[in-house]
């Protein structure tokens, strides 16, 4: 936690988070301030992800359990009530803990989020399964060399 403000401000990061190097990168830190200067900003690495425990690949957690986790990081910071604002996939897991805890939920931010993932008729915007198939296999071959860094942070390019 950061900040003294009068609103708690559960940030909730997408698919690739991690505390302690977000903290490194100037911009990102200081977006973080930004926030506590008006709030009291509650971060935390979503379960299995950066500074979380890791979890074993045939148990990842369902949307409903990581949504329960938000509400665990903030019952630990004694938070009755906050704000939050999810980041892509954290957009939807913000969205379900919305719906199941509407008394503990004050506003809801969703940034580059998403309803659902994959193409369908209803959702034709989307990427098609053999298009995501294929950008999670060069996530998966290319990580860590700057893969897809042109779509995801362009500036940083």
């Amino acid at each position: 936690m950061i900040g003294d403000g009068p609103v708690d401000l559960v940030y909730v990061m997408g698919w690739v988070s991690n505390l302690e190097a977000f903290w490194q990168e100037p911009s990102v830190a200081g977006f973080f301030y930004r926030l506590a200067s008006f709030s009291r900003l509650i971060l935390f690495d979503k379960r299995g992800t950066g500074l979380s425990d890791r979890v074993p690949i045939d148990r990842l957690p369902t949307i409903e359990q990581r949504m329960d986790d938000v509400r665990a990081v903030m019952d630990a910071a004694g938070s009755e009530r906050a704000a939050l604002f999810g980041v892509s996939e954290g957009g939807p897991m913000c969205a379900v803990f919305a719906a199941s805890f509407p008394q503990r939920t004050s506003a809801l931010v969703m940034y580059g989020s998403y309803a659902k993932r994959v193409w369908d008729e209803e959702y034709p915007w989307a990427p098609k399964p053999e298009e995501r198939e294929q950008w999670y296999s060069r996530i998966e071959e290319e990580w860590g060399s700057g893969a897809d860094i042109e779509t995801l942070a362009p500036n940083a390019a």
